[in-house]
């Protein structure tokens, strides 16, 4: 039963399986593949099983609340679920239980949704690799001797392997786009504001997103359409009229514009990466788009202002961590956050104020391109607490290249995803972004979708 939302959804609801027959194989699944690629901290039988009973008998009476309804889906550990073990990825919550549910959460189970457990993430998702947990590495399923990508690692590796249908990542500065990128899956960082935030631990409240990642775009529609919608406990939440992000995947893109940014984003690139992109860029041509070169003004000090936001918002979050001398807890993301103490006042003003000229700058470039296209990383995964890599002729820190061509998007709040193109020579995928106008995720759906579909026909 190794299909994507959409096929099973059909499946249940024709009766041809039933929810606690595909919960069991899921589980089955976790219990023999978990334990080579710790996607999952906590797995979630009792309840899991519950739930799929419950639909079960909804779906039997004719009352199916979604196309989710029955589905085995994965959360990130960031995300609180009452009464079960939410941890960060850190010693320091290795015991906490809350007593509510995330908003997201919520909406998964009114949508009938059954959550099969809580997927590792990069402790309090400040890294990218998706290696440092208090509860050990992600492995990528491809290669387990390589990363997955962070901070959302194992809800990266829970769905390329299959031991969930679709699972809920957190975006601060790429952290659902890499791992979907590592990992070969569809990752979506929604525009700012449009997914609650509620219930998520925080790392950097101006920059953090939530997001769905699926194997495919059109199931990756269907997760953000329960997703969706304003919630007065999120002061970040934004009213929206609700559509159906499924609308215009059928549209095809002939006669569209796709702007590729002539400086940044294509400077550095692994070979592989770069010829991927080529190709991608070749796909949608035949496919009757246009590609047209956009200059977007100084992305290198976007990028910086990112990581000053970043910095000093995770210090002030989690200042009551540092500050507390009874706690134990040390390590490389600890060290990391301390950094952010040192940021100055008019530093982070200065960012704030580079914020608004990159929105400005942004949306300029799409009065010229419908959407823009970019890689995801410069680089292949590197091995599992790889940190110093050689690039571009020079010895770099991995967290410094890692997220160079996602955090852009986090800091402007534009919607933003990642769509696998291939495999390199070594069998790592590859994956492009895709970035569009605020609230311009069904677009950004209908170029996913007409790449998709035109590479599995040629397939």
């Amino acid at each position: 039963m190794n299909w994507d939302v959409t096929a099973v959804s059909r499946a249940l609801q024709s009766r041809q399986v039933s929810p606690k027959e595909l919960t069991e194989w899921v589980l089955e699944r976790i219990e023999v593949e978990n334990p080579k690629l710790n996607a999952f901290i906590t797995v979630m039988h009792e309840q899991a099983m519950a739930s799929a009973i419950e639909a079960e008998q909804d779906i039997m009476r004719g009352n199916i609340k979604s196309p989710l309804h029955g589905i085995p889906i994965g959360v990130k550990d960031l995300i609180y679920t009452k009464g079960i073990r939410t941890t960060m990825g850190s010693r320091v919550y290795k015991d906490f239980f809350p007593e509510y549910d995330a908003s997201v959460v919520t909406k998964l189970k009114e949508a009938g949704a059954v959550i099969v457990g809580k997927l590792n993430t990069h402790e309090f998702a400040y890294g990218t690799t998706g290696d440092s947990s208090y509860f050990g590495p992600v492995r990528n399923p491809y290669d387990v001797k390589k990363i997955t990508g962070g901070s959302s690692s194992g809800s990266g590796a829970a769905v390329a392997a299959g031991l969930c249908y679709a699972a809920l990542g957190t975006d601060t500065g790429g952290s659902i786009r890499i791992p979907a990128s590592f990992c070969g899956v569809v990752g979506m960082k929604p525009t700012f504001g449009r997914v609650s935030k509620w219930g998520v631990y925080p790392l950097c409240p101006t920059l953090d997103h939530v997001g769905p990642m699926t194997k495919t775009v059109r199931d990756n529609a269907l997760l953000l359409n329960v997703l969706v919608g304003y919630d007065s406990k999120d002061y970040f939440s934004i009213v929206r009229e609700r559509e159906d992000f499924t609308d215009k995947l059928e549209k095809g893109v002939q006669g569209c514009v796709i702007g590729i940014p002539s400086s940044f984003f294509f400077e550095h690139l692994d070979s592989e990466i770069q010829a991927k992109m080529e190709h991608v860029i070749s796909v949608y041509q035949d496919l009757g788009a246009s590609i047209r070169f956009v200059d977007i003004e100084n992305l290198d000090a976007v990028s910086k202002a990112h990581g000053t936001v970043l910095k000093s918002e995770a210090y002030a979050v989690h200042k009551h961590h540092l500050d507390d001398e009874r706690s134990s807890w040390e390590g490389e993301v600890k060290n990391r956050l301390q950094t952010g103490k040192d940021v100055r006042a008019h530093e982070y003003l200065k960012a704030q104020e580079i914020k608004q000229q990159a929105i400005q700058s942004f949306n300029q470039a799409f009065e010229q391109a419908d959407v823009l296209l970019t890689p995801v990383t410069s680089i292949l995964p590197p091995h599992l607490y790889e940190r110093e890599l050689e690039f571009n002729h020079k010895k770099i820190h991995v967290f410094s290249v890692l997220n160079k061509l996602t955090g852009i998007s986090d800091l402007t709040g534009l919607p933003c995803m990642s769509v696998p193109c291939g495999l390199s020579d070594a069998g790592l995928p590859i994956g492009f972004q895709l970035t569009g106008r605020a609230f311009d995720e069904s677009n950004l759906y209908r170029y996913a979708y007409a790449y998709e579909q035109a590479v599995l026909h040629k397939q």
